[in-house]
């Protein structure tokens, strides 16, 4: 076989098709129209009404099961499957992002809890709860003074506060770690041993309990994310003393949490093995708190 009569392999061959007629669509008359667009209005007020009445069942259904820490118990099991998945994530070495120091600025008041008015600052002292008795306290309470948090390192960032009700603002946060406070002033173990914050964090108890000082609000913390390194017992923001209305004269910030955990004013800090009571929780919102 020669070139000349060798099949080309890159050639398709593409035979002609012949066209193919479609029939003309019919014009629709006006009665036929107005039949069609009835028929589908009929149908989509149907389908919406029966969409309102399944959820309006639904929500009766659920306005009306029992409660369950003061939220209905399916809303309740929400809650608690956001904070399986949120621990789950969770990982003291996953920082939130910080931001150069012109970037900060001071945050909005966002409410007043707690915050009795005619406080003075002058006789302010933080009464210390569930220490170990390695401490020197011999379990029993202490009270501290702003110049005992302020002898512990000094740390400063700039992040984010994020609100529950979804804005966010950033600010210059100063103070100490709430790990450096934690192992100057120990929690008590759940173990015979001497509490180790550092290197055997899963042995201390298990939370945190904050509260002011005329407990008017209190939050409750996993220990994890009271020992998160970005965790601070603040006194300064955007290189000020704080103000009496963000919390003066020591509060929490953490921005692992929405900011219903980071409580202004605190008056004790309460180491325990039982869940603390919080303050929102209480009224419906997630313990937990993580995002």
């Amino acid at each position: 076989m020669n070139e000349k009569n060798e099949p080309k392999l890159a050639e398709a061959v593409v035979e002609d098709q012949p066209e193919v007629e479609r029939p003309p669509v019919a014009a629709g008359t006006d009665e036929e129209i107005e039949r069609l667009a009835r028929h589908k209005s009929r149908r989509s007020f149907l389908i919406g009404g029966v969409t309102a009445a399944a959820g309006v069942g639904a929500w009766q259904w659920l306005r009306t099961r029992p409660a369950d820490g003061g939220v209905q118990w399916p809303l309740r099991r929400a809650h608690e499957f956001n904070e399986r998945l949120a621990r789950g994530y969770f990982e003291p070495e996953r920082l939130a992002p910080t931001f150069p120091r012109g970037s900060g600025q001071m945050p909005r008041v966002n409410g007043g809890i707690g915050l009795d008015e005619g406080f003075d600052p002058a006789t302010w002292k933080l009464r210390v709860e569930g220490l170990a008795a390695q401490t020197g306290a011999g379990g029993d309470a202490v009270e501290l003074t702003l110049d005992d948090i302020k002898r512990l390192p000094r740390v400063a960032m700039v992040t984010l506060l994020k609100c529950i009700e979804g804005w966010a603002d950033m600010g210059h946060w100063a103070g100490a770690r709430f790990a450096d406070f934690a192992n100057a002033y120990r929690p008590a173990p759940r173990s015979a041993g001497a509490p180790d914050v550092s290197n055997k964090p899963e042995d201390l108890v298990r939370y945190v309990s904050l509260e002011t000082p005329g407990r008017g609000y209190y939050v409750g913390l996993d220990m994890a994310s009271a020992l998160h390194p970005q965790t601070l017992l603040v006194y300064e923001m955007d290189g000020q003393p704080l103000t009496p209305e963000h919390g003066a004269p020591l509060r929490l910030f953490t921005p692992v949490k929405y900011g219903i955990k980071s409580l202004k004013r605190i008056g004790t800090i309460r180491f325990t093995d039982e869940r603390p009571a919080d303050f929102w929780a209480e009224r419906g919102y997630d313990w937990y708190a993580g995002h």
